[in-house]
């Protein structure tokens, strides 16, 4: 069976309609880079990880493009939050597992050829951060 794959649909969660005129075509560039290499990065993510839908989302982004008005109204959400420009994406991880394959050898060489920067599995129970710059520190796994 192969690993789930995200859309835009389900990155924009319903906000490129609601807040429409947010959505620039610079941001909405931003999410397609986002998305892809989201899903190039899931597609190599073995067999030992089980992947559950969100009941909230239903699907397995548990939060991707944010507003700002919503940003501001997510607890714990970082003010320059990179949801906001379309550069983040949680995926819903209620068990580690995803964040566990990450934290592996394979899985941070893997998150390094694609391109993409974890939020620390200590600062993030329940899901995994995927960014897509690097965080201030640098470092492919880094706390908020």
């Amino acid at each position: 069976m192969s690993n789930p794959q995200i859309t835009l649909s389900q990155f924009y969660m319903g906000r490129d309609i609601s807040h429409s005129w947010l959505l620039t075509a610079d941001l909405r560039k931003e999410a397609a880079v986002t998305v892809s290499k989201v899903n190039k990065l899931l597609n190599r993510i073995g067999p030992s990880v089980t992947f559950e839908t969100s009941p909230r989302t239903g699907s397995i982004v548990s939060s991707g493009w944010r507003p700002p008005d919503v940003n501001a109204g997510t607890p714990g959400a970082a003010v320059r939050s990179k949801h906001m420009v379309c550069r983040a994406v949680d995926l819903y991880d209620p068990d580690g597992d995803i964040d566990e394959w990450c934290m592996s050898p394979a899985g941070l060489a893997a998150m390094a050829e694609e391109g993409i920067w974890l939020e620390h599995p200590a600062a993030t129970k329940g899901w995994s951060h995927w960014q897509t710059v690097p965080p201030g520190s640098g470092n492919r796994v880094f706390y908020p």
